[in-house]
């Protein structure tokens, strides 16, 4: 994947391998203090691509959704490379006035975030104030098909 390609694209994605695959090449191109803010529906592959992400990364595993525990850290298998943070932050959507940043620094994740690429769950609204520079995913899922369809850009505020 060139460049150009990881600035902005879209891409249908008809199996969960083809999800994890274009998370695992724009894993490769993520460096330290990148935020990602993944958004889409229930189902539309969030997890899996984060799980590209982490094999491009070279952190270890396994990625799991961290719905419950909010974020988990995967450390780097490579000492100078970063770790991923992933972070779900579904359960406070419903508090519109959160702080993603107090939450996350609440739960002492022992992860530096400007030393680490920060994965977002449901981060829209929220994540992008974690950096000035992040790349927004938007996955997708039509209703009367398993063909996902995402969407990425990176913003540079």
């Amino acid at each position: 994947m060139d460049s150009t390609q990881l600035q902005g694209g879209t891409r249908e994605l008809p199996t969960v391998e083809d999800t994890i695959a274009l998370g695992e090449q724009l894993g490769r191109q993520l460096r330290a203090g990148d935020v990602v803010v993944l958004s889409g529906p229930l189902g539309a592959g969030k997890t899996a691509i984060t799980k590209g992400i982490a094999l491009g990364m070279d952190v270890d595993g396994p990625v799991t959704s961290p719905t419950f525990v909010l974020a988990r850290v995967h450390r780097a298998r490579q000492p100078d490379k970063p770790e991923l943070v992933h972070v779900d932050v579904y359960r406070l959507l419903e508090h519109t006035g959160a702080d993603l940043l107090a939450e996350l620094d609440s739960l002492d994740l022992d992860a530096d975030l400007d030393d680490a690429v920060v994965v977002v769950e449901w981060g829209e609204g929220l994540a992008e104030r974690l950096s000035d520079n992040h790349l927004d995913i938007r996955l997708e899922r039509s209703a009367d098909s398993e063909v996902r369809t995402a969407i990425w850009q990176w913003n540079h505020e």
